[in-house]
């Protein structure tokens, strides 16, 4: 057992050398060096030493000190050390040490007098407790507050003893006169709590006669009464009615303390619409009052708790939560986001996107060090409103296009990427996003902003004038040709040449020079400007974003180019009746694309045009130079297969939007109270639509118990064999942080076991909660033991221990091993779903890599990845159209979230060799290492099994 204490510090052990110097130092009159000595002996008992020689030097030395510090540092030691032999008898010596007490309990000083009441708190021992139980009581009248709110506890405390009823019988009643005459608050508090925890009836009787005064209450006491009041509605459901009026009297109390604790208390007493709109109101009123950021995302906490559950009644408070945007804090201003996108309606959607519209603006003018990303969050949220409701599309569309030139390229990207779909989707909004897109495209700074522009232009430029501005706003940003000036470029391979070259000048100014071939040949310094290298023209200041990026290299940007133009005049070929003009633009689009592969062959740059995007090119100039008629696949698929990955996106949404709705079924045979033949009599409108809601939960199963027998059964881990003298098993729950294990012990001998003991050690991030107790168990009983073990992070673990116990024949210890528990990963993620471009900036940042290569026996790259999913519980972040098709490769990215918010991402490329067997690599990445290697350990052990 452990001992009770309250002061736990760490202290080296120390030596009798030690012990000698401490007694040396009680002994003396120096109460400094006193207090330095009590503390050095107090650390040592909590590290285990006895020091058995100082009890009668304290006694001698230390119990007549005047000193406070030396008197409360006396009581801490008196805590700690053991009063009682080991038949449990109070050793003699402690005599002195009650007439100390009670000497201390009659002392003229207040704060001897507190401290001794309080320490009394903490003592056990009921033959010491006996003697000093009359001080007690004479304390409850003292003049201080500071006394009697003490012995009120100390009464408390003695009365909650096994004998503590036969010590002190009307106790109850004397603290409930206490009650109705004290004044100060802190006592009072005490003297509820008192009677909460020994005569609830009395508690409630006091509550209810008290009921109008309970709003003058201090918060302390109001925080005691709210407790009283969860414990006695979870006992008995039916009297919650009267309980309720009084929790919400106390939601406008001055303390924000208490009418969050009124909040929490309502939610989970009534699910009557009044009840959670009052407790959602005050949650917005404290998510606005409050400063901390803490007590911000606490609050967000449960609002977010609220919307599972009573979305209907939340909706109506989503511009009371949409004012928390005004704090600076970004997980404050996610979380509210979150919340406010889950609560949108036809309704409210116009006032939610006003204001997110405002708060864009906002971003503008701030010079705040985070504006970018919350920008970018902002950027996300409309998006979301606008495909939800494409009808505010076109109040957003054309302010979010000011930002596709941010300097934050993510929130350009969302924003292009979110133009692009609108476009789309709205086909209304098409002739205005073009415009605004081709006069804005000079502003663009990012590369994959520019490729996503380019791509809807080449898309969405339909008639004659916008095909001719698109052409014309390309060429602008690309400037003039070509890309690097001309300089004549001297001929290495022939020496004699450069010689004739070189003789040609004159001798005056001649210098060796060493070729390529490494001849030596002579030149002048006035040639020199003939073999100058190339160098890059980067045009005038009119030159645009094109031109700019295609010079540092970026030739996948060249390639998007090339396709774009090629659009361009393939849709120009069809609204345009003079051949002269199509004739022209092509031309114009091949001389851009010559130029763009010369400048990538070119050795200007650091690196030559990659062998893909060079294809690209030329493809596009063999297009535009034959006769093959392509414009079908060029103009329509390209478009139509966008089309269909919106529709996919939007299904998968969909499918789950489905997933995450609570499915509830209730029983045949369940009992139905219908709301119109209830009595209504002396029931308020709260607790008659409180009726009402329980009876709609239970008419569709919402009450019914979420686990499934069968699973519960899975969980059952045998620790013992049946040929064992003692059967052990357990039922392991997991629960975010917590691990409990109930497990279950048999005595199937015919003997009593003394002394039985289940000892637990861990392996990983697990950590035990208690120390083992000791039970006796009688022949063919069984014993319920519950451990408690805290999980720490996201990292396979193992259980190990054994059961030690004693029997009366054998002097020996029995020792029977137990089977290992291994706490499995599974427990601890869940599915979750991110965007791509969240993936791949979490794959670039996250720094643990586990590289698991595929060995299976399936033969089936679709079969497998399934199987993988089914395995590691996580979500498939790849389309399934991209999944579809035989083409002996497959590539796919999964994503799984765990309880300790770290993110675990998995990329699987699997190939189907000749013989039918499967190849490739498994790739797991987190921010910590234990996540990568169990979910490693995981997927080789998983993966060899299946069909």
């Amino acid at each position: 057992m452990e001992k009770s204490c309250t002061l736990l510090v760490h202290f080296d052990k120390g030596t009798p050398a030690m012990a000698n110097e401490i007694k040396e130092d009680l002994e003396g009159n120096d109460d400094g060096a006193k207090i330095d000595a009590m503390k050095k002996a107090i650390s040592l008992l909590l590290n285990g030493e006895t020091l058995p020689q100082l009890f009668i030097t304290i006694v001698r030395y230390v119990l007549p000190s005047e000193d406070h510090t030396v008197q409360k540092l006396l009581l801490l030691y008196l805590e700690i050390i053991d009063k009682t032999d080991s038949k449990g008898k109070v050793l003699p010596e402690m005599i002195l040490i009650c007439q100390n007490l009670r000497n201390n309990l009659q002392h003229p000083n207040e704060y001897i007098r507190g401290v001794t009441l309080r320490f009394l708190c903490r003592l056990n021992e009921v033959d010491i407790i006996e003697p000093l139980i009359p001080s007690v009581l004479q304390n409850l009248e003292h003049r201080h507050p500071f006394i009697r709110r003490n012995a009120i506890l100390a009464v408390m405390s003695i009365y909650k003893l096994p004998q503590g009823e036969q010590l002190l019988v009307d106790a109850p009643e004397m603290i409930e006169k206490v009650l109705t005459t004290e004044q100060d608050q802190s006592a009072k508090r005490n003297a509820f709590l008192m009677l909460f925890n020994c005569a609830q009836d009395r508690a409630i009787n006091y509550l209810l006669t008290h009921v109008d005064r309970i709003s003058d209450w201090g918060e302390l006491l109001q925080m005691v009464v709210l407790e009283l009041i969860r414990k006695v509605c979870r006992t008995n459901r039916g009297e919650k009615g009267k309980y309720i009026k009084i929790i919400i009297s106390l939601l406008n109390a001055p303390s924000s303390a208490v009418i969050y604790e009124c909040a929490g208390t309502l939610v989970s007493l009534s699910s009557a619409p009044t009840a959670i709109r009052a407790a959602a109101n005050t949650y917005c009123q404290l998510l606005l009052s409050q400063s901390d950021n803490n007590v911000k995302l606490i609050v967000l906490d449960r609002l977010i708790e609220l919307k599972s559950s009573h979305r209907d009644i939340m909706v109506d408070t989503v511009m009371d939560v949409l004012r928390a945007l005004s704090s600076p804090n970004l997980d404050i201003r996610r979380k509210t986001l979150d919340i406010v996108l889950d609560l949108i309606t036809p309704r409210n959607i116009n006032e939610v996107v006003l204001m997110l519209k405002k708060e864009v603006v906002k971003t503008q003018g701030g010079e705040l060090e985070k504006n970018g990303e919350y920008r970018q969050m902002l950027i996300q949220a409309i998006h979301s409103c606008a495909i939800k409701f494409p009808e505010v599309a076109s109040t957003v569309v054309h302010l979010l296009m000011d930002f596709l030139g941010d300097s934050n390229v993510a929130s350009a990207i969302d924003v292009i990427v979110f133009v692009r779909e609108i476009i789309e989707t709205n086909p209304k909004l098409r002739v205005s996003i073009i415009i605004r897109l081709l006069d804005t495209f000079y502003q663009i700074r990012a590369a994959r902003v520019c490729s996503c522009a380019l791509w809807i232009i080449g898309e969405y430029c339909l008639s004659l004038s916008e095909v001719e501005s698109g052409l014309a706003t390309i060429k602008q940003c690309l400037g003039e040709l070509p890309f690097f000036s001309a300089s004549e470029e001297p001929e290495a391979t022939d020496a004699s040449k450069m010689t004739q070259q070189v003789t040609s000048n004159h001798v005056s100014s001649r210098r060796p020079a060493i070729l390529a071939d490494g001849t030596y040949a002579t030149q002048s310094a006035a040639s020199e400007t003939a073999f100058s290298p190339p160098t890059l023209v980067h045009g005038s200041l009119a030159s645009g974003n094109l031109r700019t990026l295609l010079l540092t290299g970026d030739f996948f940007l060249g390639a998007v180019v090339a396709c774009t133009l090629t659009k361009l005049v393939l849709r120009l070929e069809e609204v345009q009746p003079s051949k002269i003009e199509v004739n022209k633009s092509s031309t114009q689009a091949l001389l851009i694309m010559v130029s763009m592969l010369q400048l990538g062959q070119s050795p200007i740059l650091p690196h030559p045009i990659d062998s893909d995007s060079y294809d690209r090119i030329v493809l596009c100039i063999r297009l535009l130079c034959n006769t093959v008629d392509v414009r079908k696949i060029w103009l329509q698929s390209c478009r139509q297969s966008f089309v269909k990955m919106l529709a996919e996106k939007q299904l998968r949404e969909t499918e789950e939007l489905k997933a995450k709705a609570q499915v509830s079924n209730a029983q045949p045979d369940d009992l139905i109270d219908f709301y119109h033949l209830k009595s209504r009599k002396g029931m308020s409108q709260l607790e008659l639509e409180d009726e009402v809601q329980d009876d709609l939960k239970r008419a569709t199963g919402e009450f019914m118990q979420d686990g499934d027998d069968a699973n519960k059964l899975n969980r059952i881990l045998q620790l013992t064999g049946f040929s064992d003298p003692v059967y052990a098993e357990a039922y392991v729950t997991v629960h975010h942080y917590d691990i409990v294990l109930d497990v279950t012990v048999i005595n199937r001998t015919k003997e009593t076991l003394q002394n039985l003991c289940l000892e637990l050690a861990t392996m990983g991030d697990l950590k035990l909660v208690e120390r083992p107790q000791n039970y006796t168990l009688a022949p063919e009983s069984s014993k319920q033991i519950k451990a408690n073990i805290k999980v720490s992070s996201t990292e396979t673990g193992v259980i190990f221990g054994n059961i030690v116990y004693e029997t009366s024949n054998v002097l020996d210890r029995t020792v029977v091993v137990l089977n290992d528990i291994h706490i499995d990963i599974m427990d601890y993620i869940s599915p979750a779903v991110c965007t791509d471009a969240a993936f791949r900036t979490m794959w670039a940042e996250f720094e643990w890599e586990n590289k698991v290569a595929v060995n299976t026996i399936i033969q089936d790259e679709k079969e497998f990845l399934d199987h993988i999913i089914k395995s590691t519980n996580m979500k498939c972040l790849t389309a399934p159209s991209a999944l579809d098709g035989e083409c002996g490769f497959l590539a796919a990215n999964l994503y799984a979230k765990s309880v300790f918010g770290e993110d675990a991402l998995v990329n699987v490329s699997i190939e189907k060799l000749t013989d039918g067997k499967l190849s490739g690599y498994i790739r797991i990445r987190s921010k910590t290492q234990g996540i990568a290697l169990s979910l490693g350990d995981k997927i080789t052990l998983k993966q060899k099994e299946g069909s």
